[in-house]
């Protein structure tokens, strides 16, 4: 069974939808065995206690470089034998250390239909408060493949999703996690571990 590790930054509502598709069978070909936020505290964590999930924190902020947070990083997924990784709303950057030990094995969920919105500072409401303010009418999510380019990698799946005339970018943000974040992501996760396996030990 490929083992999976969920990294997370906040509410965890990525990690809930893989959670959720993992006892639905529609995630059968890995299991998610760790949960890692990059912030203390947040609702994620609670939610990887409910499901019996190992978790760890690792705040970028305790680390003087990027290169010593990739480290400690890369410690904790040995310790865990993680062979994919997916980033549930991750906001902290992987350097290129973590990505080259990882190919083809770490997944980022966008809340854009990529190359739309995307790249450095394009995150979380921002995102969906630059599709409001370019007057779009579609908008999307996108599961893809992490590589040293923010929002670069290979694309694995999309959905495009409708923009209401009275959208906020709250409103947005939800129809979009509803709609399309919530059901790919789990998709791709199925996909990568049934392509990719577990790493040779």
């Amino acid at each position: 069974m490929v083992r999976v590790a969920a990294l997370v930054s906040g509410g965890g509502t990525n990690l809930q939808a893989m959670l959720d598709a993992q006892k639905a069978g529609r995630i059968s070909s890995g299991t998610i065995c760790l949960v890692v936020s990059s912030r203390s505290g947040v609702y994620a964590l609670e939610r990887a206690a409910q499901n019996n999930v190992p978790a760890e924190t690792l705040p970028r902020k305790q680390f003087a470089s990027q290169e010593e947070f990739d480290r400690a990083l890369l410690q904790v997924l040995e310790r865990y034998q993680i062979d994919v990784i997916v980033l549930a709303g991750f906001l902290t950057i992987l350097g290129p250390e973590v990505v080259r030990r990882y190919p083809n094995r770490i997944l980022n969920v966008h809340p854009a239909l990529i190359p739309s919105f995307c790249g450095k500072g394009f995150y979380g409401l921002k995102v969906h408060e630059a599709a409001l303010a370019r007057g779009v009418k579609l908008t999307g999510a996108t599961v893809h493949l992490v590589n040293e380019e923010a929002d670069g990698g290979p694309i694995l799946l999309q959905k495009a999703v409708e923009v209401l005339p009275d959208d906020t970018a709250e409103t947005l943000q939800l129809r979009v996690m509803e709609q399309a974040e919530w059901t790919l992501l789990p998709q791709a996760v199925e996909m990568v571990c049934r392509k990719e396996g577990p790493l040779p030990r």
